[in-house]
Parts: structure tokens; C-alpha cells; sequence
């Protein structure tokens, strides 16, 4: 599955790394918001897979933390 793959991949970055995968996914969903409510946006599904995303990188820190 292609969320299996994503979830490896940000198991194996670090900390540091998260976090700025974590930022440009929430400057991401911002501007998706942003096109949505000026009509710009032709795929809507973008905005959930993103919100998604971002917990998915929020869980690995967690874990991340946790263990340390």
C-alpha cells in the first residue's frame, strides 16, 4: 500500500526532518484551504489526504518521543 510506504519513510527520518516535512504539510493545507474558498481548487480531495498526512507525521513524532 502507498501509506505503508509513506508511514517507513517517515519512520526512518529524524526528528529535525519531521518537523520541516511537518511545516511544509501545514503551509500546504493552508494554501489548499486558501484555493478552496476563492474557487481556485479543482481537487478537493487534496485537502483530506493532506489533513491526513499531517497526522501521520504528528503519530511518528509522538512515537519518536516516547521511546527517547
Amino acid at each position: 500500500m502507498k501509506t505503508n510506504k509513506y508511514v517507513e519513510s517517515l519512520k526512518a527520518k529524524s526528528a529535525a526532518e519531521l518537523n520541516e516535512e511537518l511545516v511544509a504539510a501545514k503551509k500546504e493545507l493552508f494554501n489548499l484551504r486558501f484555493q478552496n474558498a476563492t474557487n481556485q481548487l479543482d481537487n478537493t480531495s487534496r485537502i483530506k489526504e493532506v489533513r491526513k498526512n499531517i497526522a501521520r507525521i504528528q503519530t511518528v513524532i509522538t512515537e519518536k518521543t516516547k521511546l527517547a
